[in-house]
């Protein structure tokens, strides 16, 4: 695509996808590179500027990723992120050092020299900000001048006094950090002089032609979880190519109530997507029998989506290609920094779930893409908003919200909780201020009393939580009055649970599920 391109050389920061994701926000196109293809990618593209991202690494490590020197060959902005600040120290001959004391949370900045990198800033006095280093810089390269500093780290902006070359040490891609989002702005619209010509409608068009260039005449197979992932997925795979598509929606047993209904009837009577609905209750709560650990769990249930896959394949004859809508949050979270960006955190079921013998191709449209995005993505190739709007649901479904051995009966149970709490958000107004929202079944029996009687039943825990893109949030303030009945109903109507709790834990540290 002629668009001016940003690029993001990712050095194994768990916020490096937020990079892009600003940068997609002012409109600028952006693409995430790992450092060791630095290299490579530069030798084919030319980029209007380049941004280093933080990484988990120390400079002193033994197997530190390196700056490739190619960066600063052809002659374009550069902005350094934490460990890319300290990297580019580094390579232009300042000294870093390991610090006694880690650096996380917030700073106060205070700006010592005026730059256009500041413009529109509300204010240049003391601005908060997020760092997160253990290292740190001790002197600055010849040539450079300090533009911020905070009473822990001198240098916290530093710039080249002739070339456009910045250095920040904490994180502006993170919403913690004040104005952050107008410095990426300046950065990439004022000194890159970058244009801001990406949109939802090229977003669109370039993923089609993806999907055409690397999917050709051959047949696809399309996971379809009824989720709002899969179903872009799927309807961006019709639009590129046509009837050679077959989604294939497996109900686990997994899933929420009413939910193989509102799938089959959407795509296969709307939208007339070739669907195949394959019904494998029994054959996923029978092969979760006894088991306990999630990440086996996970494992089970993405090993049996690709045998379900594989045989349909067989009986349509030919598909060369799995689609799946996997987003770049599962991506980040299920692999390691000596083999991919970042630290595991959990296998997904469509991602550290799959199993090497795999026979089909995979193909990924959305990768790249967070939450936020696709809802736009789906929206631009219209999908029903109602839909689009709802909130995620893992692949896993259920079997991660029921801790411990998952059986049919508490499936059931947990289904109709769910609902309940579901339906009282939608009726006080609340679904679209949540970003997600769900019960969990505890492994975990009360004593209660009901009816003059004594019971020994479930705990049920409703978690619902604020976020801009899945990678942080922060449950949501309901008010006491709202719980306490969602909690009388469902101890009411639903039959096995007699305790409901709210779980307020952000994430971090925990995830949004609670396996």
């Amino acid at each position: 695509m002629n668009l001016d391109k940003v690029l993001i050389v990712d050095y194994g920061s768990q916020v490096t996808q937020l990079i892009a994701r600003r940068a997609r926000e002012i409109g600028v196109f952006s693409e995430i590179i790992p450092f060791q293809k630095a290299k490579e990618y530069l030798s084919y593209h030319h980029p209007k500027a380049i941004i280093l991202s933080g990484s988990p690494a120390s400079i002193h490590d033994t197997h530190a990723p390196q700056l490739d020197t190619n960066i600063f060959d052809i002659n374009v902005p550069v902005l350094g992120i934490c460990y890319g600040q300290q990297a580019m120290c580094h390579f232009f001959g300042g000294t870093v050092e390991t610090s006694d004391k880690r650096e996380f949370g917030h700073a106060t900045l205070n700006i010592v020299k005026d730059s256009e990198i500041f413009d529109s800033f509300p204010t240049k006095k003391e601005i908060s900000v997020w760092m997160s280093h253990g290292d740190k810089i001790t002197q600055i390269p010849k040539n450079f001048t300090v533009l911020a500093n905070s009473a822990t780290t001198p240098y916290a902006i530093i710039k080249h006094e002739s070339k456009p070359i910045y250095g920040v040490q904490f994180h502006p891609e993170v919403t913690h950090t004040e104005y952050g989002d107008i410095l990426i702005k300046n950065f990439l619209l004022k000194i890159a002089q970058c244009k801001p010509d990406w949109t939802t409608q090229n977003l669109k068009d370039e993923a089609i032609n993806r999907i055409k260039t690397q999917v050709k005449d051959s047949k696809v197979i399309c996971g379809l979880s009824g989720g709002v992932d899969s179903a872009v997925t799927a309807v961006l795979l019709f639009k590129a190519i046509g009837d050679n598509l077959t989604c294939i929606f497996v109900d686990h047993g997994l899933l929420r109530q009413n939910e193989a209904d509102a799938v089959v009837s959407l795509f296969k009577k709307h939208y007339h997507i070739p669907l195949i609905h394959v019904e494998a209750e029994d054959l996923f709560l029978s092969q979760l029998k006894g088991v306990s650990d999630p990440e086996k769990k996970r494992k089970i249930i993405g090993g049996l989506f690709i045998d379900v896959f594989e045989e349909e394949a067989k009986k349509i004859g030919g598909a060369e290609f799995l689609a799946q809508g996997t987003l770049y949050p599962d991506v980040i979270e299920s692999v390691s920094f000596s083999g991919g960006p970042s630290v595991t955190i959990k296998s997904h079921h469509n991602v550290g779930g799959l199993p090497d013998r795999m026979n089909m191709k995979l193909v990924e449209p959305l990768r790249e893409l967070f939450k936020d995005e696709v809802r736009l993505l789906g929206k631009e190739l219209g999908l029903p908003a109602d839909f689009v709007d709802r909130h995620p649901f893992p692949g896993p479904g259920l079997a991660i919200r029921i801790p411990g051995e998952v059986d049919r009966e508490s499936c059931d149970i947990l289904r109709k909780a769910d609902a309940i709490f579901i339906q009282e958000i939608r009726k006080h107004n609340l679904y679209n201020d949540i970003w997600q929202a769900f019960a969990a079944l505890l492994p975990v029996r009360s004593v209660g009393v009901m009816g003059d009687g004594r019971t020994y039943d479930r705990v049920c825990a409703l978690r619902a939580v604020t976020s801009t893109d899945g990678m942080t949030a922060k449950s949501y303030p309901f008010t006491h009055d709202f719980l306490s009945h969602v909690s009388t109903r469902i101890i009411n109507e639903v039959k096995g649970i007699n305790r409901v709790v709210y779980d307020v834990t952000s994430k971090p540290p925990g995830t949004i599920e609670w396996e």
